[in-house]
């Protein structure tokens, strides 16, 4: 992914605040010899520790076929791309140039952790993972926990393996124009809250923020 200086996080706190709300994303596996990666839908808990880049607790079902290729490789890479939006090319066409001369991009933010992937078996340990994610994603309560041998989940965990990902390095990117001239950025901002689009009001929000903070 690249990264231009103005696009970068301006902190870890603005990629760790950004996931915290953002808990779904894509795992990327390398597949066996002779096969493409896997690329596995989930959601998942990003813990903001141990270590300087913090852990993710997952779990899938048995069957699923990563599990003999991070067997074989457990380097991993858990992708999540939002706040995306369409920005059409006269929104940013330079104050002397006529509309139809300005380019066309994307807005998005995303954030890559690349990860050592840990594979949970032990039963208890499996509850314990299942019962912190449950925290991260229903904090108000309202499902039984997860316990060895008890019901209503302790039959269900032979069907699931967990996921401990040790985040080794993170890349993020917030791209809202903010190498452009103010007077671009006022007509995107405009022109965001005119559309009112899906993702619209979240790319405005990040345009200002980034654009305060500078």
């Amino acid at each position: 992914m690249l990264i231009h200086p103005w696009d970068a996080p301006h902190d870890d706190t603005e990629w760790q605040q950004w996931l915290a709300a953002h808990d779904f994303g894509q795992l990327s596996v390398n597949g066996l010899p002779g096969e493409p990666p896997h690329v596995q839908p989930m959601h998942f808990a990003h813990e903001p520790e141990p270590g300087p880049y913090g852990l993710v607790l997952a779990h899938l079902a048995r069957p699923n076929p990563v599990w003999p290729a991070l067997d074989a490789n457990p380097v991993v890479t858990l992708s999540v791309v939002d706040d995306y939006v369409y920005v059409p090319g006269p929104w940013q066409a330079p104050p002397d140039s006529p509309p139809e001369h300005g380019t066309p991009t994307s807005f998005y933010a995303a954030v890559q952790l690349r990860c050592t992937a840990h594979v949970v078996d032990d039963p208890a340990e499996k509850a314990e993972l299942l019962n912190r994610q449950l925290g991260h994603f229903q904090p108000e309560g309202g499902s039984a926990r997860a316990a060895v041998g008890e019901a209503p989940f302790g039959r269900l965990l032979p069907g699931i393996r967990g996921l401990r990902l040790e985040v080794t390095d993170v890349r993020a990117k917030f791209k809202y124009a903010n190498h452009r001239p103010e007077e671009i950025q006022n007509r995107v901002l405009t022109e965001l809250s005119t559309r009112g689009g899906p993702g619209d009001t979240a790319a405005r929000e990040h345009l200002l923020r980034r654009r305060g903070s500078r």
